[in-house]
């Protein structure tokens, strides 16, 4: 298990969800959530299908407004924010999608200077040789011309993931970053987020059912009860696996006989 980065509290962003409701029209996915991501965690999501944990993501993201509460970034509110607020907050923010969420018809060069073109206003020579930095980063240097379709499946999260990280955020959210790959491709992405985490000096907070990244990598964590609909169990995953109570969270960490690494 990795242990959280020591950063500066004054450069990193504590993030809370307060009271929080998600529904869809009359019905209910989780309510009364209440939790706090501290810097430099990875902060697992986690839970059986259909429980909301990409949902989840998308209220702490902006995406989707909850029913009720807010996720608050700082001292900052983002549903009670103004639209100046909220850029702010989603400056410091990446984004890593389930299915990595590259544009098909672009480069992976134009894909990763997409929120660099859109964030700042630097010189096209200066993104050009960002991204040409943040590529190799994560192992794709050599690569800035190829199209998605031309690479595998790990090299397309992997160029997923220097997108998301273009801007040197506080914070990366993932969405299932494992979903697709191989055991190997998957334990070199959790050794890649752990790498740009302290590199990065960044928090992450990350959608995922895999338990071999859930014990390698994550720091703290909850879990979403998909019966009661609130959060049934919080806090190292590894702790969790050895003192847990709850028979729905240890059937859902010790499935196939899994142990923590």
């Amino acid at each position: 298990m990795a242990a959280a980065v020591d950063v500066a509290a004054e450069t990193q962003v504590r993030i809370a969800v307060r009271e929080l409701d998600m529904m869809y029209g009359d019905r209910v996915i989780q309510r009364n959530l209440n939790f706090v991501v501290e810097p430099g965690d990875i902060f697992v999501i986690m839970g059986p299908s259909g429980s909301g944990k990409s949902t989840l993501l998308r209220h702490m993201i902006g995406l989707l407004p909850p029913a009720r509460g807010d996720v608050y970034y700082g001292d900052a509110g983002f549903w009670t924010a103004d639209d100046t607020e909220r850029r702010r907050i989603l400056r410091r923010v990446g984004v890593l999608y389930q299915d990595g969420g590259l544009w098909s018809s672009m480069t992976l060069a134009e894909n990763v200077a997409l929120p660099v073109e859109q964030f700042t206003h630097l010189p096209r020579a200066t993104i050009r040789e960002l991204v040409v930095l943040k590529l190799a980063l994560v192992g794709l240097a050599g690569f800035e011309d190829f199209y998605p379709a031309e690479i595998s499946g790990g090299m397309r999260k992997r160029a997923a993931l220097a997108r998301a990280m273009a801007l040197d955020p506080d914070i990366l959210f993932f969405d299932e970053p494992s979903s697709g790959l191989d055991p190997i491709s998957s334990r070199h992405l959790d050794d890649l987020i752990l790498e740009l985490r302290d590199s990065l000096g960044a928090t992450v907070v990350m959608v995922t059912h895999e338990l071999a990244s859930i014990f390698a990598i994550g720091t703290n964590s909850v879990f979403l009860d998909d019966e009661a609909k609130t959060i049934t169990a919080a806090g190292n995953p590894t702790k969790l696996l050895h003192e847990s109570r709850d028979p729905k969270v240890r059937r859902f960490l010790t499935r196939g006989g899994k142990k923590a690494r």
